[in-house]
């Protein structure tokens, strides 16, 4: 009798996954991603990601990471229990160059014109991250509900360039160069850096909050979230930096995300209890 029990339990779980996977109407291949409802699919021939919540809040909010697909979820997992999606689009070998941008695009027309998505996503990024979340923002600064970074690089001279006083990387500097069409001579007068182009985002009111690590060695702080903080608030724009005393470049986020989480929800529109 009790295997008969366990036997339907398992079935009755398995429905119920099932009955939330179909209602997210999503493509591709499906599995569990810390108990919620996770589609793989391609767009554009990049490997794409989105995870669903057992409930969507009212207007289909979503947060969108670039790279580092699941590394401290934290942040994510909150949201998914506030009715956010969670999506992903692979693009990190591009380090934020235009071409990157165009992908993004892609999946953005994807998402909210074919399966509802809300239309202003939250944008999350890690490390290099910080990249494509900038650009995309600052070149569709309307579409964008407000940015959380990371650890973020803000500036290519900085990483992978190391022509500051970070390390830097030498193959990821080869693969930048090749991906933006530059020379190193070129890059190092390069002006479409995330750093050099803020205005679109501060005219529209994009609020940002960034964490980082204060004793950050490969991505300084100095190189990147402190130019850009000094140059958004003359701006005029709304800049919150958390500052981790003592943390390097690791561990991202943080491990109480309530306060990640409170500024994203804030800036979202999505009201308590709006499922």
């Amino acid at each position: 009798m009790k295997c008969v029990s366990l036997l339907l339990t398992i079935i009755g779980l398995s429905l119920s996954f099932a009955a939330n996977a179909d209602d997210c109407g999503l493509p591709g291949e499906r599995s569990v991603w810390n108990g919620f409802a996770l589609h793989e699919f391609e767009v554009a021939g990049r490997v794409c990601k989105v995870v669903c919540p057992e409930t969507s809040a009212v207007g289909k909010p979503w947060i969108w990471r670039a790279r580092f697909w699941g590394h401290e979820p934290q942040t994510d997992l909150a949201l998914l229990e506030r009715g956010f999606h969670v999506a992903y689009m692979d693009v990190g070998a591009l380090f934020g160059s235009p071409d990157a941008v165009t992908y993004w695009n892609e999946f953005y027309e994807h998402v909210t014109s074919q399966y509802g998505f809300g239309d202003k996503p939250v944008l999350e990024g890690m490390s290099r991250g910080g990249l494509v979340i900038y650009n995309w923002a600052i070149a569709n600064p309307g579409k964008v509900a407000c940015i959380y970074a990371d650890a973020p690089v803000l500036d290519i001279k900085s990483w992978p360039g190391g022509f500051g006083i970070g390390k830097g990387s030498t193959g990821d500097w080869e693969q930048c160069l090749k991906v933006y069409g530059l020379t190193e001579a070129q890059a190092l007068k390069f002006t479409g850096n995330p750093i050099d182009n803020l205005e679109p985002l501060a005219k529209a009111g994009v609020a940002l909050m960034h964490v980082v690590g204060a004793d950050d060695e490969i991505v300084p702080v100095a190189e990147n979230t402190a130019i850009l903080e000094e140059r958004y608030r003359k701006l005029g724009g709304d800049i919150t930096v958390i500052s981790k005393l003592g943390i390097g470049h690791h561990p991202h986020s943080l491990a109480d995300p309530a306060r990640i989480v409170e500024f994203i929800v804030a800036h979202s529109g999505v009201l308590p209890g709006e499922h």
